[in-house]
């Protein structure tokens, strides 16, 4: 599996931006996936968790009720809606896809990796 993050940028405080993530492979609807992020100096953390149907969700209490996850499985793509953003969102943003089971808010149970897309908030 590959995948390519895209949609990060510079936006101002309060402001939007919309994350996309496409991933390659026919079976794309069978996995979960999960975004993180790590800011400067910081180690990764989780942000947010969708299930393989897109059915279940789980939000990091940073962003819960600012950031909205959904994906389009015919289209292999997993989205990231961030609204209300505050400067300590800015960091890369990384998607992930969860093949096995295990904790869903640890990056070490998270199986394919994109390269990550810079979000910076400025204040």
């Amino acid at each position: 599996v590959q995948l390519q993050a895209s949609g990060g940028g510079l936006v101002q405080a309060g402001g939007s931006l919309r994350l996309s993530c496409a991933a390659s492979g026919r079976t794309f609807s069978s996995y979960a996936m999960g975004w993180f992020r790590q800011g400067p100096g910081k180690e990764r953390e989780f942000v947010v968790y969708v299930s393989s149907s897109g059915v279940t969700t789980s939000y990091a209490d940073t962003v819960k009720g600012r950031f909205t996850i959904s994906r389009d499985n015919a289209k292999n793509t997993v989205y990231l809606q961030m609204n209300s953003l505050k400067p300590e969102d800015t960091a890369v943003y990384y998607c992930a896809v969860k093949v096995y089971s295990g904790p869903y808010n640890e990056f070490a149970h998270y199986d394919y990796w994109g390269q990550g897309t810079l979000v910076t908030v400025s204040s």
